[in-house]
C-alpha cells in the first residue's frame, strides 16, 4: 500500500508548490484533478493532449519532485438531464481517459451520475424509496433507459484505450451510492467497473465500511481516506438526511472530518487490515473536506493518523511461525 494525497486540496497553489508541499510530509504518490468537480487546476487534459511539449513538461515536474500519479479524478455527472452539462462532464471524462492512456494509468475516479426523471427533465432526481410507484417507475427507466446505456458505451472507449479501471465513489445523490447499487451495475457493465472506496460517505449512511470491503472484494479499485463524524444528538432528532450547509457544524446530523477524528486509530486499523485481506493493495488517498480544521492542519494530522497504519511491506507469502 501507499499513502497520497487527492492533489486538488492545493488547486490554489502551482503544481511545484503542491508537490513541494506533499513530499516535505512524506507523500509521493497523488491522485490529480482531471476535470469535473475536482477541476483542472494542475491538470487540463484536452490542452495537455493537444501539446506534446507541455505534457512532456507536466511529467517532468512529477519526475523532477519523485512523485508518481496514481490515477485520475474526474468526478461528475455526465447523465445529467441537461445536456450542455450532461456533455461537459462527458467531454471530460473521455479526454481524462485519452490523457490516462497517454502517461500509463488505468485508473479513473469518478461518479456515476444521475438522470432526472424523464427526457424532458431540468434536474437530477436521486430515488431513495419504493412508494409512492411512481418512484421506482423513475429508477427503472433511469437505470435501464439512460445509466446502463452510457456506462455500456463508456466502459468499451475506456478498455479501448487502456482503462481498465473505472472506479466509482459511491455517493448519495447518484445512482450509485452502496455496493448493491454498484455490484448492479458491474453485473450490467462488465469488471471494468469498479469501487472507489470512501468510507466517508458510507458511514453516514449507516454502513460498516468494514462490511463494504468484504462484500466488494475484488472489485475496490481506489480509496479514498476521509473520516466522518455523526453528531449523535442531532440526529437522534433529525435522522442523517441532512440538507442543511456542510459550514453549518454544529448543527447537522453529521460533518465530514479529516482521518481519526470521526473515528479512532483502531478503527482505521482494522479498515486498512480488511482491505488487504480482501486484496487491496493500492493507495489510500487523503481526501481533505474537513471543514473544522485548515487544509494544511487536516492533512497532516491524516498523515499522522495513517502514516504508521498504512502496510508499506508485501503481504508474506506464508506465516513465519507456522
Amino acid at each position: 500500500m501507499k499513502l497520497c494525497v487527492l492533489e486538488n486540496l492545493y488547486g490554489n497553489k502551482t503544481l511545484e508548490e503542491s508537490l513541494s508541499i506533499l513530499t516535505g510530509l512524506g507523500v509521493h504518490t497523488v491522485e490529480i484533478g482531471a476535470g469535473g468537480y475536482p477541476g483542472k487546476a494542475h491538470c487540463d487534459p484536452e490542452k495537455l493532449l493537444a501539446d506534446p511539449k507541455a505534457l512532456e513538461e507536466w511529467l517532468g515536474v512529477f519526475k523532477t519532485f519523485d512523485v508518481e500519479i496514481a490515477a485520475l479524478a474526474c468526478h461528475g455527472n455526465p447523465l445529467h438531464p441537461d445536456k450542455k452539462t450532461a456533455e461537459c462532464f462527458d467531454r471530460d471524462f473521455r479526454n481524462a481517459i485519452l490523457l490516462a492512456e497517454k502517461i500509463g494509468i488505468n485508473t479513473i475516479v469518478g461518479f456515476s451520475g444521475c438522470p432526472g426523471d424523464h427526457d424532458g427533465a431540468k434536474y437530477p432526481n436521486w430515488v431513495t424509496c419504493p412508494w409512492p410507484g411512481d418512484f421506482l417507475e423513475i429508477l427503472d427507466w433511469q437505470w435501464n433507459e439512460k445509466l446502463i446505456p452510457y456506462w455500456k458505451e463508456t466502459a468499451a472507449f475506456a478498455e479501448a484505450h487502456g482503462v481498465n479501471h473505472i472506479a466509482f465513489e459511491m455517493h448519495p445523490g447518484f445512482c450509485v451510492y452502496n455496493p448493491e447499487t454498484l455490484l448492479k451495475l458491474r453485473a450490467a457493465v462488465g469488471p471494468v467497473i469498479g469501487a472507489n472506496l470512501d468510507p466517508s460517505h458510507l458511514i453516514w449512511q449507516g454502513m460498516d465500511p468494514v462490511a463494504v470491503v468484504r462484500e466488494l472484494k475484488g472489485a475496490i479499485y481506489h480509496f479514498h481516506a476521509k473520516d466522518t463524524k455523526i453528531d449523535k444528538y442531532n440526529t437522534a432528532r433529525n435522522g442523517v438526511l441532512d440538507t442543511k450547509h456542510y459550514s453549518d457544524e454544529l448543527n447537522r446530523s453529521w460533518v465530514f472530518r479529516a482521518v481519526g477524528f470521526g473515528n479512532g486509530e483502531s478503527y482505521w486499523r482494522d479498515l486498512v487490515s480488511n482491505l488487504r485481506l480482501c486484496g487491496y493493495d493500492g493507495v489510500l488517498s487523503i481526501e481533505h473536506e474537513d471543514s473544522v480544521m485548515t487544509v494544511d492542519e487536516g492533512l497532516r494530522k491524516a498523515i499522522e493518523v495513517l502514516g504508521p497504519i498504512v502496510m508499506t511491506e508485501s503481504k508474506p507469502r506464508t506465516m513465519s511461525w507456522a
